[in-house]
């Protein structure tokens, strides 16, 4: 399925080809939720790493932010890229999962059905002001799940061609 998104003020759009659309993920770790603005989490999507085309290119920044490892900050390998204009958050990269991208579901311009249920990651770190809401058949971790995000798609008849 093509899925196409676009920031804010409308200097960057994108588009790419996802097998996993479904917006169900929600993360609640701290990056994650400053990075998202004022929700209490952050909602991804997978999209095919070589399918991404992008207009304004020029516009795009990246971000990485600082994680504590072994007592020592340094800069996580993810990446997340959002418009140096409006500071509107696009889409995550990581370099462990090259052929991969997660665009941000609130910055997608493709309509998407609800997803069935609701996973609920880095419970272990979300902000005491943040209440976890869902559905019948939500899961939720403390970390992140071992269960992919394909596995979880597949299990709930959601992959797409």
């Amino acid at each position: 399925m093509l899925i196409e998104g676009s920031c804010h003020c409308g200097k960057v759009r994108y588009r790419a080809r996802s097998r996993h659309p479904s917006p169900y993920m929600r993360c609640y770790c701290s990056i994650c939720r400053k990075a998202g603005g004022g929700g209490g989490y952050s909602i991804n999507t997978e999209a095919d790493a070589d399918s991404l085309e992008v207009e304004g290119k020029q516009h795009v920044k990246i971000f990485r932010a600082m994680v504590e490892r072994d007592g020592k900050l340094e800069k996580s390998a993810h990446q997340r890229h959002f418009c140096g204009e409006c500071g509107c958050h696009l889409w995550a990269f990581h370099p462990q999962w090259p052929e991969l991208i997660h665009p941000v579901a609130g910055s997608l311009d493709t309509e998407l059905a609800p997803p069935p249920a609701h996973v609920h990651i880095m419970l272990g770190s979300k902000a005491a002001w943040v209440e976890v809401e869902g559905k019948p058949g939500d899961v939720r971790f403390d970390r992140y799940p071992e269960k992919s995000i394909a596995d979880w798609h597949d299990d709930h008849g959601l992959t797409v061609d």
